[in-house]
C-alpha cells in the first residue's frame, strides 16, 4: 500500500478560495464515484500550502487514477480553470505503508 500526497504552495492569501476550489471538485468526484482522500492546509511550515492524500494499492493503481481522473473533463477543467490559477509551486510525495 502507498499513501501519495500531492502538496501545492498557493499564491499569497488563496487558502480560503482553494478550500471553496476542493469542496466543488469533491461534488465532481463523487459523482463518478472517485475517491476524495483526504485535504490538509498549514498550521505551520510554510504559509498558504495545501496538501491533497490519498492511498493506493502500488504505483500502477496510482498512475491509471491519474489518467483516469485528470483524463476526466470536468475535473480537467475544475483543474485548469479553478485550482491551477491558485498555485504557486508543487511537488509530490509517495511513501510506502508500513503496517
Amino acid at each position: 500500500m502507498i499513501l501519495v500526497r500531492e502538496i501545492f504552495q498557493l499564491k499569497f492569501g488563496k487558502a480560503k478560495e482553494a478550500k471553496a476550489a476542493w469542496k466543488e471538485a469533491v461534488v465532481i468526484m463523487k459523482k463518478f464515484n472517485i475517491p476524495t482522500g483526504r485535504a490538509f492546509t498549514d498550521l505551520t511550515g510554510p504559509y498558504y500550502t495545501f496538501v491533497l492524500e490519498n492511498t493506493h494499492k502500488d504505483l500502477a493503481e496510482f498512475e491509471a487514477s491519474m489518467k483516469n481522473d485528470l483524463g476526466m473533463k470536468e475535473f480537467g477543467e475544475w483543474y485548469q480553470t479553478k485550482f491551477i490559477p491558485l498555485v504557486e509551486s508543487g511537488r509530490r510525495e509517495i511513501f510506502t505503508i508500513v503496517e
